[in-house]
This record gives structure tokens, C-alpha cells and sequence, in this order.
């Protein structure tokens, strides 16, 4: 009953032009339900509307009628076997998929991070592979600057304590 009250609200949300917030029900539903193939395609059509090809093609990945650009930009940003399959966030043997296009899609991608791994890969144990980022790679401009900050409290920490522990030190011999 959740499932079809969601998508009915998810309906309401788009008549009513709220997109993003169709957008962010529908990902509830998809991480809910990741072999339901009428979800991701629903996802990958709001995605279109957003203008964001690589994401819908990551949702129209496993439908047969997916835009080819579309899948050439999901596949440039995921772009290795490994990423491919975390970014496509299924969760069960690909039998379970209800064409037998997404059962050879998934198959062809487990098997691909299976290679990449050098052993046999589940969907639902993937692992990062040592030469990759997770997909939420950071740039290593923010990851400098994340670390001077930190350093910069800690040393500003250190100096404050300092300062307090000298006007302790005084307090005591005056």
C-alpha cells in the first residue's frame, strides 16, 4: 500500500511541478524496491526532465528502449565495472530482474567486476577495487583545504591551551 501511495503523490508532485521532490520520492522507492524495473524507468524519466543524462541513463540502464547517449553518459561517469555496479544499486541476483535485456545487462556488468576484481563479485557484497574512488570522489583541491582547516583548529586549540596554561602557571607564583 506505501508503494502505490508513494507513486500516487509522486504523480501529484509532478502534475504539480514540484520535480525534485518527485525526484527524491521516487529515489526512496527505487532504494526500497531496487529490482522493480518500472521504478527506475519512472526515475530515469524525471532525471531526463532535470536535464541530467548520465543519471538517466544509470536508472534506463537495464530497459532495452534507453536513450544511447544517455547510457554513454552514465557510463563515462560510473566508469569502471565496480563503480557501475554500486551506482546501479541492485541488491539480488539478476535472475530476479523481469526482462531477460536487464538479466543480460546485469549479468555483463557482475561479470565485468568480477574480472576487475580478480574473483567472483555478488550484488550484494561489491567491493571497492584498491585503484578506484568510491563515486562520491571528492576533488583533491577540497581535500587539501578540508585538511589545512583541520590543522588550522587543532594548532589554534593547541595555542589557546598554551596561553591558558602560561596565565595559570603566573596566577600560581603571583
Amino acid at each position: 500500500m506505501a508503494l502505490m501511495d508513494t507513486l500516487a503523490r509522486v504523480n501529484a508532485d509532478l502534475a504539480a511541478g514540484r520535480v525534485p521532490i518527485a525526484r527524491q520520492r521516487l529515489r526512496g522507492l527505487v532504494s526500497s524496491f531496487p529490482e522493480d524495473l518500472a521504478l527506475r524507468r519512472r526515475l530515469g524519466e524525471v532525471y531526463r526532465l532535470y536535464g541530467e543524462p548520465a543519471e538517466a541513463g544509470r536508472w534506463m540502464y537495464l530497459e532495452e528502449d534507453r536513450d544511447p547517449a544517455e547510457t554513454a553518459a552514465f557510463e563515462k561517469r560510473y566508469s569502471t565495472p565496480l563503480v557501475r555496479m554500486r551506482a546501479l544499486a541492485w541488491r539480488a541476483p539478476e535472475s530476479l530482474a523481469d526482462t531477460a535485456f536487464a538479466v543480460g545487462q546485469l549479468t555483463a556488468v557482475r561479470e565485468a567486476g568480477s574480472g576487475q576484481a580478480g574473483r567472483a563479485v555478488e550484488w550484494t557484497a561489491i567491493p571497492l577495487h584498491r585503484d578506484e574512488h568510491p563515486e562520491a570522489e571528492e576533488s583533491s583541491t577540497t581535500d587539501a583545504l578540508i585538511s589545512i582547516g583541520l590543522l588550522l583548529m587543532v594548532l589554534g586549540f593547541f595555542a589557546i591551551w598554551a596561553i591558558g596554561f602560561i596565565a595559570f602557571v603566573r596566577w600560581l607564583w603571583a
